[in-house]
């Protein structure tokens, strides 16, 4: 319940910082960068804090792929009001729920690797690095 509350001050109040930018320049394609800066103040805000942490994992860490996914899981969303955000929390958003298949299309054709992750960041799957990505996304 605390993270939930976290996310919507987040969402309210949370700024993007523009130097957080030389960092995800680095590591994404041209075409994945584009495709992040597309995303929602919050969604980059998001996805920046899960790469922090996602860096500073042992197990991921050391896996660019996984940094790369933390940026870019979330691509799939549109720009979702708080309403529709608590929505899909409290009973469920249909155009939410779908956002994992969205960022897989959108990566397809750019990493099949990580739209292949981007896929199934939110599933029960049998793969510890996949199990340790959404423990750190829920944070």
């Amino acid at each position: 319940m605390i993270s939930r509350i976290k996310q919507g001050l987040l969402f309210l109040f949370g700024r993007y910082k523009e130097e957080w930018n030389r960092e995800v320049e680095k590591l994404l394609s041209k075409e994945e960068y584009k495709i992040f800066n597309e995303m929602s103040e919050y969604d980059r805000i998001h996805s920046y804090k899960l790469y922090k942490l996602v860096c500073a994992d042992k197990l991921l860490g050391s896996k660019e792929i996984y940094k790369k996914l933390a940026l870019l899981h979330d691509c799939g969303k549109y720009h979702a009001s708080l309403y529709r955000r608590v929505k899909k929390v409290l009973i469920g958003e249909k155009s939410l729920e779908n956002h994992s298949e969205l960022s897989y299309e959108k990566l397809k054709n750019i990493d099949f690797e990580l739209a292949k992750l981007a896929k199934v960041h939110h599933s029960s799957v049998d793969d510890i690095y996949i199990k340790k990505f959404q423990e750190l996304d829920d944070k």
